[in-house]
């Protein structure tokens, strides 16, 4: 039966819908997608290549090698734990710019120094101001989001910095291997460096208006402590998943373990973009739990270690899950505080996802050598369920009104 509805109102009516969605993509926004782009392909540029260098350096060893990743995390976490006070006195825009710097200038130091304490110290401030530009920019980013497509922009950065991660891991190698250490800390360091240019055109010059909300309260708060929670469970999975699939593959399989690596974060930028384009149109809080079920489901599968098929399709059941659960946690502790909490829900959040990586990956290790690699994948299933709890728990808070009310139930600190 023809429609009665004549084309050239239906045509009208698809015109008024689209005038009435807020443009996402200003200029602004594209400055950032400048900063968030150079400080993750400057991270992830040297991220393999500075332990690598200092392995090789006489008296070097594997001990050297972890020494310096585990510094540059830990002074990634404690960055991230002390810049929502810093935003809060100094601006956002200030704070990316400083991070930036802190971020590409250590790099040119080790041009001309080979010193393990010169790395350290290098490594220490780089970590430093990475965290500075994820805080920061993270709450710029939301700023300049319409509320109304905030899943989807916030997915759209996600894409940004995963982009380079991807490509900044792999190129960095092959440079350091072809055309030495040099070259590739130059490289690091400008790219980083040279964005600052763009940091003038964005917004948040002054300092954060209105009362700041303290991290540790936000953590407290259920609207945030619960996403933060189940997130980190999540996270957990990703550090396993990263660290020690090469291990429990067995060898020969070197084909599997890349293949695997691959499209578990093709999988989590695919889903991510989903998720928060879903989100926009039905809310975020729909799909913490989908995205924890699906996360453990993966890595449960990825516990058939000897079977290769498995082991890919497990990595990418992971990632779909993880990129699910990236988009509807940050989407979602945005949505429940005003924008002088931007900077603690960027803060909880990147926590979140380094500590979990960190924490999962120490503990895995632990579980592995008493249990073998295959019945570990299984406990850390089991663990990220436990996440469950929190996030139904979440669900049925987010439907009161209370929660309801733009997230009145976290206290901002004096």
């Amino acid at each position: 039966m023809a429609s009665s509805v004549d084309p050239e109102y239906r045509d009208r009516d698809r015109e008024e819908v689209a005038e009435a969605r807020p443009r996402l993509v200003t200029r602004a926004l594209l400055l950032r997608f400048v900063t968030v782009v150079s400080s993750s392909a400057s991270f992830y540029l040297l991220l393999s290549v500075v332990p690598a260098y200092a392995q090789g350096l006489p008296g070097g060893g594997s001990d050297k090698a972890g020494l310096v990743t585990g510094v540059l995390m830990l002074a990634t976490v404690a960055g991230e734990l002390m810049s929502p006070w810093l935003a809060a006195h100094c601006g956002y825009r200030v704070l990316l710019g400083a991070g930036l710097l802190l971020l590409g200038a250590p790099a040119l130091a080790l041009t001309v120094s080979r010193s393990m304490v010169c790395i350290v110290a290098v490594c220490f401030v780089r970590g430093l101001g990475f965290a500075f530009t994820l805080v920061a920019g993270g709450a710029l980013t939301a700023s300049l989001i319409p509320p109304e497509r905030r899943g989807e922009g916030l997915a759209l950065i996600g894409v940004m910095a995963g982009v380079p991660s991807l490509v900044g891991l792999p190129l960095g190698t092959w440079l350091a291997s072809n055309a030495g250490y040099g070259p590739v800390y130059v490289a690091a360091a400008l790219i980083g460096l040279v964005s600052i240019a763009a940091v003038p055109g964005l917004p948040g010059r002054e300092a954060v208006s209105g009362p700041p909300l303290g991290l540790f309260a936000g953590a407290r708060s259920g609207p945030l402590g619960r996403p933060t929670v189940v997130f980190a469970a999540t996270a957990v999975g990703a550090g396993i998943v990263v660290t020690f699939l090469p291990l429990a593959v067995a060898p020969g399989c070197s084909g599997v373990v890349a293949a695997a690596l691959f499209v578990q974060p093709a999988a989590a930028t695919a889903s991510r973009w989903f998720a928060g384009r879903r989100a926009d149109r039905r809310g975020a809080a729909g799909l913490v739990v989908p995205g924890l079920i699906t996360s453990a489901a993966g890595i449960l599968v990825v516990a058939l270690t000897g079977v290769p098929v498995a082991v890919v399709v497990g990595a990418a059941i992971f990632g779909a899950g993880f990129g699910i659960s990236q988009s509807a946690t940050i989407t979602l502790m945005y949505s429940r505080v005003p924008a002088s909490g931007y900077g603690t829900v960027s803060a909880l959040w990147n926590v979140a996802y380094d500590a979990g990586m960190g924490v999962g990956a120490v503990g895995f290790g632990l579980v592995a050598g008493s249990t073998g690699y295959p019945w570990a994948f299984v406990l850390t299933a089991l663990l990220m369920l436990t996440a469950l709890v929190p996030a139904w728990w979440d669900r049925t808070a987010s439907r009161t009104p209370r929660a309801a009310a733009g997230g009145r139930g976290v206290r901002p600190d004096a």
